[in-house]
């Protein structure tokens, strides 16, 4: 890397470069950015939060603005509409929808017990705990375990899963661990892999094509880059970033997916006009709906303060974020939606400025799009 973390255009780095930019009402120049929050997306890339973005709002009808700037490194080339995000996890929701199309389809069920799918967990502390559970992270699994530091082969990994003690008390808490064993149920329940399974029932029906797991040895170069990993020893570009998932092989429950702004555009529009086709607009009804300690099936809730969706969203707005960088936000009371890809790890996971980041983006879209 020739540009370290902190560092941006302004103290020596490579300038932003022109805005992609594609609006149904409006057509900003090959200048800067137009727009307020393509321009907070700017200052952020000049202040060195990350060294590419791409970016979609609109509502059901379509992309309002549909946008880019940057690097795919901070010594790359430019970002296009073709860039392929790291989604991290992103993937949780988009892996959720293919488990309620299972549900739709009358092959697994919210209520069905982690044994019933997976006979390895029969007689564990994990075999009664529910699919709608593993979906609202209120299983008592823990997240935020880094089992690839001690379990180097997919298998030792999930052996590693099986006996992963329970937290004591109920509650909710994020854990990406429940959603490798969700992936796992949904691949028995359907008697296909994850990656089909979500290709058949979500993505290839919305015309997300470019939308999938473990990229093809031809497009890693276009993909976003991410951190310069210690534990690999090289910067990752167009595999996956999170480490628990290359162990499992790039496929996973929790992260793994790789999209394009325009792809993720196409589910936020479908999103806004609450289903149909892959899934029912009651079965997504149901999956966007249910809340519990603030989150749905597969999704966050909206709950202010320090929401990443901003302060202007709607109680029943819902959406997710992925460590990368990468959000996509969805009121379906406004009519609205956002999606935010960046590689904000790159080249190093520290900071902590996305956040603040996210919800000036989001406050900025919202009141562009109801303008």
């Amino acid at each position: 890397m020739t540009v370290p973390r902190s560092a941006s255009p302004a103290a020596g780095g490579p300038s932003p470069g022109p805005a992609l930019s594609t609006a149904t009402d409006s057509t900003p120049g090959a200048g800067s950015p137009a727009g307020a929050a393509a321009r907070v997306l700017a200052r952020a890339r000049e202040a060195g939060v990350f060294s590419g973005a791409a970016w979609a709002w609109g509502r059901s009808g379509g992309p309002v603005e549909l946008g880019a700037l940057g690097t795919l490194s901070w010594d790359g080339d430019p970002v296009g509409a073709d860039t392929l995000w790291d989604l991290a996890s992103v993937t949780k929701p988009i892996v959720g929808l293919a488990v309620m199309a299972l549900v739709e389809s009358g092959e697994l069920t919210l209520d069905d017990r982690v044994a019933h799918h997976l006979p390895r967990y029969e007689g564990t502390d994990k075999a009664d705990i529910t699919v709608s559970e593993l979906l609202t992270h209120t299983s008592r699994i823990p997240g935020r375990q880094p089992l690839y530091r001690r379990f180097p082969t997919r298998e030792e990994l999930l052996e590693a899963l099986v006996d992963l003690p329970l937290r004591a008390e109920p509650g909710m808490e994020y854990s990406s661990q429940g959603f490798m064993i969700l992936g796992l149920i949904a691949e028995s329940a359907s008697g296909t892999s994850l990656d089909r399974l979500v290709r058949d029932r979500i993505t290839a029906p919305l015309a997300m094509d470019a939308t999938t797991f473990v990229l093809p040895e031809r497009d890693r170069a276009r993909a976003a880059a991410t951190e310069d990993c210690p534990w690999r020893g090289r910067v990752v570009q167009g595999t996956v970033h999170d480490e628990n998932a290359e162990v499992l092989g790039g496929v996973a429950g929790h992260a793994g997916m790789f999209g394009t702004v325009s792809d993720l555009a196409r589910l936020g529009r479908w999103l806004c006009r609450g289903g149909g086709g892959p899934l029912a607009p009651r079965t997504l009804s149901v999956m966007t709906g249910t809340r519990v300690l603030g989150r749905t099936l597969a999704w966050q809730a909206h709950e202010p303060p320090l929401s990443s969706g901003g302060d202007l969203l709607t109680d029943a707005a819902y959406g997710h974020n992925g460590f990368t960088g990468t959000s996509l936000w969805v009121d379906p009371e406004l009519d609205f939606f956002a999606v935010l890809l960046t590689n904000r790890v790159h080249p190093a996971r520290t900071s902590d400025a996305i956040g603040r980041v996210r919800r000036t983006f989001h406050n900025a879209a919202v009141t562009e799009a109801l303008s």
